[in-house]
């Protein structure tokens, strides 16, 4: 009898353990279920969120920060000055204009000869440094509407015997690779055949560097440019500009073909800023006076 209650007694202790056991288990369970729980809800929260914020910018411009491919050496447009940080009169504008539209700028130095291939592929988000408007680049890019003028003008030493377009004849002409200067060269076949030579360049500097070394007879590039250059050198007498040239531009922003709600913001802004005053400001500080479109 002893035995037997004994044996009673020790299955009665391991049901009381097996329920405790399971009772924790089942404690550990739903603890990890509610985990789990909050984690998924915590994910799909975060999920939620970032459509939401996706779908904001696509109801803007579609950007909260926009890469602006510039040629570092076009003053005054945008090139480094003696500190080495890039500055001039359209990294300003987009600045403003940045500000306007409610995003973050960041610039990035490009092969100008690759700028629309660069904006094309997404490696920049604007092409935005005196980008020249033409009808071949239309097919391309999609352009804001025009916000300064231009010409293309031809510079010589003082004291060279060039006058004229026609004086170009049997020279060697220098000027920017795939710049809008070889553009407006090509619209008159009659003088760019007369040339010994048309010597491209990468840069406008080493153009004019060729010509201040005697191999090159004389430059074309924008008059915006030349003139900005010219006034900083320390004998701006050395030079002179034709008062012949290739023709007259307009400098526009370039976009991606399918970036009209961020081309339409960019005209709205810089409306903005000619309206306050600010674009005015800018132009005055780089060039003397308001020539802002």
């Amino acid at each position: 009898m002893k035995k037997l209650s004994l044996l009673l007694a020790a299955v009665l202790t391991m049901t009381t353990l097996a329920a405790c056991g399971n009772s924790a288990d089942t404690k550990a369970d739903t603890t990890a279920d509610t985990a789990a729980q909050t984690q998924a809800a915590a994910d799909t929260a975060a999920s939620e969120t970032e459509a939401a914020d996706e779908g904001a910018a696509a109801d803007g411009i579609g950007y909260d920060k926009l890469i602006i491919g510039v040629d570092d050496t076009f003053a005054p447009m945008g090139f480094l000055d003696e500190n080495n940080e890039l500055t001039g009169f359209d990294i300003e504008l987009a600045k403003l204009v940045a500000d306007k539209i409610g995003v973050e700028v960041e610039f990035q130095t490009i092969d100008w000869a690759m700028k629309e291939q660069e904006l094309n592929q997404g490696n920049i988000d604007l092409i935005w440094n005196g980008y020249t408007i033409t009808e071949q680049r239309k097919e391309e890019v999609l352009f804001t509407n025009p916000y300064l003028d231009n010409k293309q003008v031809v510079v010589v030493m003082a004291d060279s015997d060039i006058q004229t377009l026609e004086d170009l004849a049997g020279k060697v002409v220098a000027a920017q690779e795939d710049s809008s200067a070889i553009d407006a060269i090509n619209t008159m076949p009659e003088i760019k055949d007369s040339f010994a030579e048309l010597a491209e360049f990468s840069t406008n500097d080493m153009a004019i560097m060729d010509m201040e070394a005697g191999r090159s007879d004389a430059v074309v590039a924008d008059s915006v440019l030349l003139n900005y250059v010219i006034s900083h050198k320390d004998d701006p007498s050395q030079y002179r500009i034709l008062d012949e040239d290739f023709g007259s531009e307009e400098f526009g922003i370039g976009c991606r073909k399918e970036d009209t709600a961020l081309c339409d913001a960019i005209n709205k802004a810089i409306e903005e800023l000619k309206a306050d005053g600010q674009a005015a400001e800018v132009s005055t500080k780089w060039f003397g006076e308001d020539i802002v479109k």
